[in-house]
């Protein structure tokens, strides 16, 4: 088992299982900043879950297409809004110089969640306002220099971590996590209450509500 290396002793763990280019978990992160907001004594893990790892990199009009349907439905569904300069490379993918890629964004996680452990959730939220807000390209370094800027964190510390192979293999520590948890979609939420037991709270966007009642309803259990 890769789990007992989060494991602190029987507490419950609340592992998030997301990826900085999955336009649903943008949509989901309101809902789980509240979560996080409320349950400041429940420990979450957040799980980057590598959507996007092409051998070779992939251009945006790849599926431009389907991203210029699918992010009406997230808005619609969670009330949240794509920003224009997001959308620019969506609508127009034939001038985008845009590969999605989901390695370096993981790696930027890894790195924050050593320094920040209990700031996770609001991380990855940043992550995911970073591109589908701000349209910034998740593969370029810069684009997480006003998050180092937010959090006080040094760049040279940062870069020197974010090109390191400890980082990277680190991500794909969490990559290899996620399958072994046997999440195929994101965002995905689960209870871990010992080694081997795991609540599914949330496969796919869930509402606040429905997600704090269901950790509700667990947690009275223990």
């Amino acid at each position: 088992m890769l789990l007992p290396f989060y494991l602190c002793g029987m507490n419950p763990i609340l592992f998030y299982c997301y990826d900085a280019y999955c336009g649903w978990c943008y949509g989901f992160s309101p809902v789980m900043k509240q979560i996080a907001a409320e349950h400041p004594s429940l420990p979450i893990e957040v799980l980057s879950g590598g959507m996007i790892l092409p051998e070779t990199p992939v251009h945006i009009s790849a599926t431009a297409g389907y991203i210029q349907k699918a992010y009406k439905t997230v808005e619609e569904y969670s009330g949240v809004k794509f920003g224009a300069d997001y959308l620019w490379h969506i609508n127009n993918p034939d001038l985008s110089d845009w590969y999605p890629n989901s390695e370096k964004p993981a790696i930027a996680m890894c790195i924050f969640k050593e320094m920040y452990p209990e700031k996770q959730v609001e991380f990855a939220a940043d992550l995911q306002k970073a591109l589908h807000e701000e349209g910034r390209d998740l593969t370029d370094d810069e684009a997480y220099r006003h998050l180092l800027e937010k959090y006080s964190i040094q760049p040279e510390l940062f870069y020197e971590k974010l090109k390191s192979e400890p980082y990277k293999e680190q991500a794909y520590y969490e990559f290899a996590m996620v399958k072994q948890l046997q999440v195929t979609g994101y965002p995905c939420v689960l209870l871990q209450m010992n080694e081997t037991k795991f609540h599914l709270l949330a496969r796919g966007y869930t509402t606040y509500k429905d997600l704090s009642e269901r950790l509700q309803t667990v947690l009275a259990s223990l």
